[in-house]
């Protein structure tokens, strides 16, 4: 059987699941051995042991009884609750890491991938002073980030597709010169030879066919994954033919978008009047 690789500063979920994995192999207990005895299925514990599920509070108790440690596993399964990062977005980030294409679409803010750290660092703190998360929350959103950046310098590159709504390029965040530093950076993606960067003008109107964040993986295999959120919790959708019509439509989108040319112009010129 392969053995799947986990890194696992990628993830808190990744984390608890390579801690897992140790955890039984320092028994020299299989997978099957420590499903025997928790009462889930080898495929359960083996998609929490590679971060593609993250732990319930039952299962948590239940591997502290089998491992006889005293709430070792549930407090590492409450640290993930304290978490900043989304319920469900660790999942998706593990398939967006092994991704050979990658679509997005964002509304009013520039799409993660493409942050530059100030910006990102930025809409944190803006968190922070609304109470939504702590200073220990915010420092972990843009470290994280950081790590899911890296990933577009693996070898080989994925092939990213990037349509930001007008909005993005136009709503000021952190000031001047945290902005004008996020528009240079984004001409400087356009540039990339594994990247597209086109703007979704206001001009398109009710035509645009996405009112929300769209993400889109294409995986090694050519199959289709989608991910999408909620205010509560991330969904990542794995079946092909669920994601096909979103993908129709964000070629769609596409052919209704700027071309790259015409949208660096527009985030140059956008720059430009920045005060």
């Amino acid at each position: 059987m392969n053995k799947v690789e986990l890194d696992p500063e990628s993830s808190p979920v990744a984390e608890f699941g390579a801690y897992l994995r140790s955890s039984r192999e320092e028994r020299g207990w299989r997978q099957e051995d420590l499903a025997s005895t928790t009462g889930y299925s080898p495929t359960h514990i083996s998609a929490v042991e590679t971060g593609r599920r993250p732990p319930t509070p039952r299962l948590s108790r239940e591997l502290d009884r089998a491992f006889g440690t005293d709430r070792v596993f549930t407090r590492r399964a409450l640290d993930l609750k304290t978490s900043a990062l989304l319920e469900g977005f660790p999942e998706y980030v593990a398939q967006e890491s092994k991704a050979t294409e990658v679509r997005l679409f964002t509304l009013g803010i520039v799409p993660g991938l493409l942050q530059t750290t100030d910006y990102a660092r930025a809409i944190a703190s803006a968190a922070v002073e609304r109470g939504s998360i702590t200073p220990e929350q915010a420092d972990e959103r843009v470290t994280y980030l950081s790590r899911r950046q890296a990933n577009l310098r693996r070898d080989p590159r994925p092939v990213v597709h990037a349509v930001l709504d007008e909005s993005c390029i136009r709503r000021p965040v952190g000031g001047s010169t945290v902005m004008g530093a996020q528009l240079e950076h984004l001409v400087a993606f356009a540039r990339m030879s594994h990247t597209v960067l086109q703007v979704a003008s206001y001009a398109i109107g009710e035509a645009r066919p996405f009112d929300l964040p769209v993400t889109i993986l294409t995986l090694h295999n050519r199959s289709l994954m989608s991910y999408a959120e909620s205010a509560q919790k991330g969904h990542l959708e794995r079946e092909s033919g669920a994601v096909q019509p979103t993908l129709t439509a964000y070629y769609q989108l596409q052919a209704l978008a700027l071309s790259q040319a015409e949208s660096v112009a527009l985030i140059n010129r956008t720059r430009e009047e920045l005060p």
